[in-house]
């Protein structure tokens, strides 16, 4: 490893010791601990998803924990609850799993209603209320979420409403024949050690840097005409579009567009937003705040398809961030 990477460049070294290509994955990972985001991760199984949030945990440092979600869950298993001490006949309260910096929920969509809002609370709050005493979760608090999306039996769909609380939602792929070659080699050997190479002050650090990113105005104006886009597709001359999406997306997806295209800068070693940021993080920011009608389901249209036609639409801003890069630079 080079001494002279930044600790972004060392955190993804470390965690592909262990996982063989899901490039986007990881990066996208990374822009989610620097923007402040929760991220949902599907994919069939076998495609070490969890593997890769449970090595990058372990490369960041901070407390881990990760909750297997099952249809029996209760929303006590999670947050937490009270419990009555016979010896001095007093009820104590007892802390979920839900405190610790990096929360892996494991097939989010196997654990009931109940459960998911429960959860989706504390990512919203960043706090949790038991006997009306407020407990804060500690700093940072992150939370990755798997799904599988093959099976039906024994599952519970988020709904379209809830999964708008995160940040990102990234659909992870089979590997190449080159990249399963290299998986089972190294997962019928003996795998590297992956070694702590951030801390949690460091990443509240790197957060606070991503904040000073600049970003344009017209880079906001250039988010919000995308996501009013789904809203309205008539607008943009794809009136065919207009019916198949029953639901565009929320402001959330304008407010996130920018946070994340600002930490993909950053990612990239840059102190000022590009339109390229923002166009690069559309799909993962917005795939799942649309809704869709049942004619796209038996079109077979996905809201991906969907929304790569909308934004080749929307014209691309010039902006001027020559003068901006360079006074910044003999700053």
């Amino acid at each position: 490893m080079n001494q002279n990477e930044t600790p972004l460049e060392q955190v993804v070294y470390e965690v592909k010791k262990v996982i063989v290509g899901q490039d986007h994955l990881l990066e996208r990972l990374v822009i989610a601990l620097l923007a402040r985001g929760h991220i949902l991760v599907e994919g069939v199984p076998g495609l070490a998803k969890t593997m890769a949030i449970k090595t990058l945990a372990e490369s960041i440092g901070g407390e881990f924990k990760r909750i297997q979600f099952t249809p029996d869950l209760v929303p006590a298993d999670l947050i937490g609850t009270r419990i009555y001490n016979q010896k001095t006949g007093e009820f104590n309260t007892s802390l979920g799993p839900v405190f610790t910096n990096l929360l892996l929920a494991d097939e989010i969509n196997r654990a009931p209603a109940k459960v998911q809002s429960a959860l989706l609370e504390v990512m919203q709050e960043r706090q949790v209320t038991i006997a009306r005493e407020t407990y804060k979760v500690p700093n940072p608090f992150l939370v990755l979420a798997t799904q599988n999306p093959i099976e039906a039996e024994g599952t519970y769909p988020l709904p379209e409403a809830q999964v708008d609380r995160f940040m990102l939602k990234v659909l992870v792929g089979y590997p190449t024949s080159t990249e399963e070659f290299v998986i089972v080699e190294r997962m019928t050997g003996a795998l590297q050690a992956v070694q702590q190479v951030l801390t949690t002050e460091q990443l509240v650090a790197l957060q606070k840097a991503v904040d000073s990113v600049y970003v344009d105005p017209a880079l906001i104006e250039y988010a919000v005409r995308m996501v009013t886009a789904t809203r309205r597709p008539q607008d943009h001359g794809l009136k065919e579009l207009a019916h198949y999406i029953m639901f565009g997306a929320s402001p959330r997806a304008s407010i996130n567009l920018i946070l994340t295209a600002r930490a993909l800068a950053y990612v990239r070693g840059r102190n000022y937003a590009l339109p390229q940021d923002v166009l690069d993080m559309a799909v993962d920011v917005m795939q799942h705040r649309l809704v869709l009608t049942y004619e796209a389901l038996s079109d077979n249209v996905s809201a991906a398809d969907l929304l790569k036609k909308i934004l080749a639409r929307i014209p691309v801003p010039s902006v001027p961030l020559d003068e901006y890069a360079h006074s910044r630079t003999n700053t």
